[in-house]
């Protein structure tokens, strides 16, 4: 049985959402799925993370992706890992429903098709990736009569995919592991040493494998930790604190350059305030 909440975001946002987890599944490993259902999606931030998601939308709504430059996209998408920099995505909508995927980077290749680092941080539609495949899974999942139907088709589709694709390198995995159990406050100038490569070696195989070079992996992973602090209601100081941050002025200038926002106004954020139902083991 899947577990679902509905949430009111009653103060400056009156959006409602419908947040849906898998009670049990037997998932590929770096994956995890949440569903959601929104009545009325108002031009909502998207903010970075370290995972490149994967959305399938089904509902009679089509989600519409809106850039900073004007851009417009409709219906699934892929984001590239740190997608949204600087707050330059929204996304908006009525009556949504979709499964979202988080795919560590380690994984997302196998699974989607497209190296992280070829998504560059971008929001991609998938229809541009999988073509008629893309249309077929949003077939299927409007078909589908519950959400733990759903999850397990999308779960089929990702182990499917990912036994057939490519794996990274061993080395890029472990330091991917090392910066992710370090929650991005780590030395990544030691780590091409644990690896035995040189720094440019690792810098070349972890950029073109994961998407990122290894020193702004490590910051991306840092300040989502924090961020997660500062909607619990943690203040900034003692979330930079605690969190590898110099200071508070240094939290507070990467929270401005990820988001576009201060620590205040990140706290407040929809797409950040439902994590801990639609993500709990993040």
């Amino acid at each position: 049985m899947a577990v679902m909440w509905s949430i009111a975001h009653e103060r400056d946002d009156p959006t409602e959402w419908d947040v849906v987890r898998p009670k049990r599944i037997d998932r590929v490993a770096g994956t995890d799925m949440a569903g959601f259902g929104i009545r009325d999606l108002t031009a909502l931030r998207l903010v970075p993370h370290p995972t490149v998601m994967l959305a399938l939308e089904f509902g009679p709504g089509r989600p519409v992706v809106e850039h900073a430059d004007g851009r417009r996209q409709r219906g699934s998408l892929v984001a590239g890992l740190g997608f949204g920099v600087g707050g330059s995505v929204r996304i908006r909508g009525e009556d949504v429903e979709c499964v979202q995927v988080r795919l560590s980077p380690v994984v997302s290749r196998a699974v989607l098709g497209v190296c992280p680092a070829d998504l560059d941080g971008a929001v991609v539609a998938l229809d541009d990736l999988w073509g008629r495949e893309a249309s077929r899974v949003r077939e299927r999942l409007g078909a589908t009569s519950s959400w733990e139907e759903r999850f397990a088709l999308v779960n089929e589709l990702c182990m499917r995919r990912h036994e057939s694709g490519p794996s990274v390198d061993p080395e890029v995995l472990r330091v991917w592991e090392r910066i992710v159990t370090g929650r991005g406050s780590i030395r990544v100038d030691r780590l091409a040493d644990e690896v035995g490569w040189s720094r440019k070696r690792l810098w070349s195989r972890f950029n073109s494998q994961i998407g990122l070079p290894p020193k702004r992996a490590a910051r991306l992973v840092r300040f989502d930790r924090v961020v997660r602090r500062l909607v619990a209601g943690e203040g900034a100081a003692r979330a930079a604190a605690d969190g590898g941050y110099a200071d508070q002025a240094h939290l507070c200038r990467d929270v401005m350059a990820f988001t576009g926002t201060t620590p205040t106004g990140v706290a407040g954020e929809p797409w950040l305030t439902v994590d801990d139902l639609a993500w709990p083991a993040a």
